[in-house]
């Protein structure tokens, strides 16, 4: 991707989303702009105003940590955006090339202590994705809880396909504009860490000429740390189901996550997980299901 246009897309973006009310300043009445403006912006990251349009205008080779930083408290920036900044700077200076995660080819594996692993866990989905949200490993009822996503082959068990391109997912998801807006800054993020990954560009770059709700997304430079939550589901199985997860980041697979779902005890989603468990514990195979 172009560093350059991505930084300068995310600098201005981030500026736009600040009020100067927020930022301790007094608003006028002759604003041109949304947010702030350059000018304010290097006043309270005490740069000079030509420096900071530098950094704008997507230069970020060479700028010190220090330097940043203060940008990064200036645009009040949170960890995931501060994280962001940071890997496109390194970018820029060619270090991430150091840091990167190795590249996978597309026949990747599990490894079978890992599969052990994902199959001893039989309360709640389990499954290891990469940055690009392709479903690498998983254990049997996560293969079941998304039996969706595995019906079509177009989604080639990638979840960012199927949040854009398969109406399923308007089911799966009660939440759909939520879950749409996560799975864009997770794949932002992803390029943030990792720009020169071939295959996060041609996803990046199908799903932007198909879905018009992704293009929108990636246009925002929203970016997000995905660790910890609670969502809601419709599988087309057993129902409703509210799941909280947990994704790891696998010491072992740099760029991996192994995310766990696991439900309330005693509530409707855990006696949900069971029931769902039981059939797919009962079908050789999973059939795709109509979906009408």
């Amino acid at each position: 991707m172009d560093n350059q246009a991505e930084v300068r897309e995310f600098l201005t973006s981030r500026r736009a989303k600040i009020t100067p009310e927020q930022a301790g300043l007094p608003s006028g009445s002759r604003r041109r702009v949304p947010g702030l403006r350059r000018s304010e912006v290097a006043a309270l990251a005490d740069v000079s105003v030509e420096y900071y349009a530098k950094l704008e205008r997507g230069n970020l080779s060479g700028v010190s940590p220090a330097v940043l930083e203060a940008v990064a408290r200036a645009l009040r920036l949170d960890d995931a955006e501060r994280a962001y900044l940071l890997n496109l700077a390194h970018a820029a200076d060619g270090s991430d090339a150091l840091t990167r995660p190795r590249r996978r080819t597309a026949q990747w594996k599990a490894h079978r202590s890992l599969q052990w692993v994902l199959d001893a866990v039989t309360a709640g989905p389990a499954f290891v994705r990469n940055g690009r949200m392709d479903l690498l490993a998983a254990n049997e009822l996560a293969r079941a809880f998304y039996a969706d996503v595995y019906a079509s082959a177009g989604n080639q068990a990638n979840l960012a396909r199927f949040q854009f391109l398969d109406p399923a997912s308007r089911r799966f998801y009660p939440d759909w504009e939520q879950a749409a807006d996560i799975a864009v800054s997770i794949l932002r993020t992803e390029a943030g860490r990792n720009p020169h990954d071939k295959g996060l560009h041609d996803l990046v770059g199908e799903l932007s000429t198909r879905s018009d709700d992704f293009r929108t997304r990636w246009g925002a430079h929203n970016v997000r740390h995905h660790g910890t939550g609670t969502k809601r589901f419709h599988h087309h199985t057993v129902g409703d189901l509210t799941l909280a997860y947990e994704g790891l980041e696998m010491a072992a697979a740099p760029g991996l996550t192994l995310t766990i779902y696991t439900a309330e005890p005693g509530s409707a989603s855990e006696e949900g997980l069971s029931l769902l468990a039981s059939w797919a514990a009962t079908s050789q195979t999973l059939a795709p299901h109509s979906r009408d």
